[in-house]
């Protein structure tokens, strides 16, 4: 299978819960920042029922990149397997396979390369996991990776 849909079928797969949103796109049309913030829109649109009256997010690609955090490959998995089988609004439940979630994620991560570079906005702790807010919702949690000419990026966003 061809990368570009192979990465696609991936991402949709790991986003194919209510509240997951995922995009790949080409490596050269624009920032990581500017794709996690078109995520974030797209995201913004498809939610914003759910959105708090008032609620405000970033409204620029380089709010974006304040938030984001560089991590490396195992970890980039791991959040990405975590935003598509976990719930951030509720910790604890599952919202689909952990391990299916788990095999698309690393599939991800190798499809990209050993080159790749990874961020996230959320901050693992031994208390749980904090983040620096990407949206207007009361939760969100994003990863991005760029690499093999590709962005790709998962955004889980919730209310509770």
């Amino acid at each position: 299978m061809e990368t570009a849909t192979d990465l696609r079928v991936m991402l949709e797969s790991l986003a194919k819960e209510d509240g997951v949103f995922g995009r790949v796109e080409s490596g050269g049309a624009g920032s990581v920042e500017e794709h996690v913030y078109g995520l974030v829109l797209d995201a913004q649109k498809a939610w914003a029922s759910y959105a708090i009256k008032g609620s405000r997010g970033p409204t620029r690609p380089a709010d974006i990149a304040d938030a984001l955090t560089a991590i490396d490959r195992e970890e980039a998995g791991t959040v990405m397997a975590y935003l598509s089988a976990g719930d951030l609004v509720f910790p604890g439940r599952l919202r689909r396979d952990r391990e299916h979630a788990h095999r698309a994620a690393q599939r991800v991560v190798k499809l990209l390369g050993r080159d790749s570079t990874w961020w996230t906005n959320i901050e693992p702790s031994d208390a749980g996991h904090g983040w620096n807010p990407v949206s207007r919702f009361s939760f969100d949690g994003v990863v991005a990776g760029t690499g093999n000419g590709f962005v790709v990026a998962l955004l889980q966003v919730g209310e509770d």
